[in-house]
């Protein structure tokens, strides 16, 4: 069999334009959803990172602003910069780009976001209010794998859903949220990890595949169950010398032997990815959207 490849690019494009839709809405009312980013240091990817999700709010007309801090920053003094943005009106969503320079303790940096303003789903209230069973704003990469599911017609609910990666950015809160009672969810998961014992025995037995471990190529076709989706989180470097850039991106997941087994599988680039910008933007709008209610 050969794998239906998932177009995350195209499904986060339509996700787009229905935000353009919703933006021009607020704008009748006198609200343009605002965005501020935060970026500390000087690493390139980041710095990529931020150029990218800057030009996505321009395309659906989210105002963006990106405040460019020293990597010598404290961690007082990004608390200070986040405090400022918190009481700003017409900043409806604060984005902390990680990875943060060390020493900066980045419990306290969430800590200090506005609930309301934590578009990137990842403090302590965010992250604790899917526990409760009432997300406010998910995580974007975690949104935008529910997401993907959703619209392809692909319902969680009585599979079986490992998810390989317990990081706070998205196997966790993924994990949790598949296993919520509600739609989108109900899946019997298992939340595992690199060392593991006997990985390949709990993948092989997923309907639902996820790979978020940050380790290119460690998911092989052999380790996955016939006919199963297989969502790859992973963006990772390796080199390649017959490419100009000498390198070239894969992902968590043997794509080419994945290929064969599975029913449904997410490329990388061109399929995460593009839904984790989507979800910001989302996250972004619905945040406006509540700042009406305040009024």
């Amino acid at each position: 069999m050969s794998a239906q490849i998932i177009d995350g690019k195209g499904i986060a494009a339509e996700i787009k334009r229905e935000l353009k839709g919703e933006v021009d809405n607020l704008g009748k009312q006198g609200i343009t959803p605002g965005l501020a980013v935060i970026l500390v240091g000087n690493d390139s990817a980041s710095q990529v990172y931020v150029r990218n999700k800057s030009t996505a709010c321009e395309r659906v007309g989210i105002y963006s602003e990106t405040r460019m801090l020293p990597q010598e920053t404290t961690t007082q003094e990004l608390i200070s910069l986040i405090e400022e943005l918190n009481q700003r009106r017409d900043i409806h969503g604060i984005l902390v780009q990680l990875p943060l320079p060390p020493p900066i303790d980045k419990k306290l940096i969430f800590t200090s976001l506005s609930p309301m303003k934590d578009v990137d789903g990842l403090s302590p209230v965010s992250l604790g209010m899917i526990l409760w069973g009432n997300p406010t704003f998910t995580p974007c990469t975690p949104a935008g794998i529910l997401e993907l599911l959703q619209r392809l017609g692909i319902d969680p609910q009585g599979k079986r859903a490992v998810v390989v990666g317990r990081s706070r950015l998205v196997g966790l809160p993924l994990a949790n949220l598949l296993a919520l009672k509600r739609k989108g969810g109900n899946a019997t998961v298992t939340l595992c990890h690199s060392l593991t014992p006997g990985l390949a025995s709990i993948t092989k037995g997923a309907d639902i595949l996820i790979a978020a471990l940050g380790r290119p190529l460690f998911i092989r076709g052999e380790m996955i169950k016939k006919g199963a989706v297989v969502i790859d989180v992973g963006i990772n470097r390796v080199e390649d010398p017959s490419t100009k850039k000498r390198y070239r991106l894969v992902g968590d997941v043997e794509f080419e032997s994945a290929c064969k087994i599975a029913s449904a599988i997410t490329p990388v680039p061109g399929g995460v990815g593009p839904m984790t910008v989507a979800m910001l933007l989302k996250n972004t709008v619905q945040a406006a959207r509540w700042s009406c209610l305040e009024k």
